[in-house]
């Protein structure tokens, strides 16, 4: 993902500090991104370890590692080599909440008190029945609000107020809300249509059908299938053909992002293996599309978001003829949460 909307380290207005601050928190398996009300868009690498960073800056300022911890253990946040997040539960873990807390640092928001509504996948959100699966959803919730301290000169940011909806419905409320002659108001023509959101993300690829207002079960669901996956493939393709026992995140982000590798000091061509997985991933995703909404036919609009409808864009660019991408389709779920605590969620919620 290389959009950057703003400088991640400006401060927030000191003006009446006490009032919190209402954010959207889209925090992925792969990227973590914040919507901001003064319209700033902040996203970091999900991207954290156990243990201290074992650095010494000689730069004072020039930081590119930060401690935080939590529930007693001490995380390292940014130029690490992280942990992975491709695993079940990662959205109620110690890694979670740093990786959130350095990205609310990086919005300007130590010693300010957050409102944010997150998510989680359609999946892990809802039963096949339509259910809510409320335990899951509550220790999402409590997770969040669980104290995070930054080891360094810094307040934490304090969320205060969690609530977590359907991260590709997310997407939809930022689809239907928007601002029309300088006033928030709900799309009547978007609303009154059927659409389907289609997000690929990390770890996972949502899909939310929306029909008179509701969500329809039986084309929703999620597969586990993401952009991690691509990651995973070129690291397994990098390791046999260069004979390595292990490839660092970072060295394989960037191989991911511009198709070299750089050993021993050489950089060395894997396109081939990055459009491969790419291709493996898009044959995937295909087969699922098909499966939960068939040819699209009675429906408005197919709408893809997400870190994977920039990717591969030119992979999936005619598979319907009434689909779009998202303006910024990586923050749509981000800007959808912040829309839904602003304008869907009632006063007495956030009290």
């Amino acid at each position: 993902m290389n959009e950057h909307f703003t400088n991640g380290g400006a401060m927030m207005s000191e003006a009446n500090a006490v009032t919190p601050i209402p954010v959207g928190l889209d925090d992925g398996y792969a990227y973590t991104k914040v919507a901001l009300p003064d319209g700033r868009l902040i996203a970091i690498p999900s991207r954290a370890r156990l243990g201290r960073s074992g650095v010494t800056w000689i730069r004072t300022g020039q930081h590119r590692i930060f401690e935080y911890e939590t529930d007693g253990a001490v995380y390292s946040v940014g130029a690490v080599e992280g942990a992975s997040t491709h695993f079940e539960g990662y959205p109620t873990t110690g890694l979670n909440r740093v990786i959130v807390q350095h990205a609310l640092q990086e919005a300007g928001l130590a010693g300010r008190s957050v409102h944010a509504v997150s998510g989680l996948p359609v999946s892990a959100f809802y039963r096949m029945n339509g259910e809510r699966r409320l335990v899951g959803i509550e220790k999402k919730r409590l997770s969040l609000k669980q104290a995070v301290h930054p080891r360094m000169e810094r307040l934490p940011a304090a969320i205060a107020f969690v609530e977590v909806i359907p991260e590709a419905l997310a997407a939809w409320y930022d689809h239907v809300i928007v601002t029309q002659a300088e006033q928030v108001v709900l799309d009547e023509a978007r609303l009154a249509v059927p659409i389907a959101i289609v997000d690929i993300g990390g770890r996972t690829t949502d899909y939310v059908v929306v029909k008179d207002q509701g969500v329809v079960h039986a084309s929703s669901g999620s597969l586990l299938g993401g952009l991690l996956d691509v990651k995973q493939h070129v690291a397994n393709g990098i390791q046999e053909r260069f004979d390595l026992e292990h490839v660092g995140e970072q060295l394989l982000s960037h191989a991911v992002e511009n198709g070299t590798v750089r050993l021993h000091g050489k950089d060395h061509d894997v396109s081939q293996l990055v459009d491969i997985a790419k291709r493996e991933l898009v044959e995937r995703l295909y087969a699922e599309t098909r499966r939960q909404l068939g040819l699209g036919v009675e429906l408005d609009q197919v709408l893809f978001v997400g870190g994977g409808a920039i990717v591969l864009a030119g992979h999936i660019a005619d598979w319907f003829p009434n689909q779009t991408i998202a303006e910024h389709p990586a923050y749509a779920n981000a800007r959808g949460m912040l829309k839904y605590l602003q304008y869907v969620c009632e006063a007495s919620d956030v009290a």
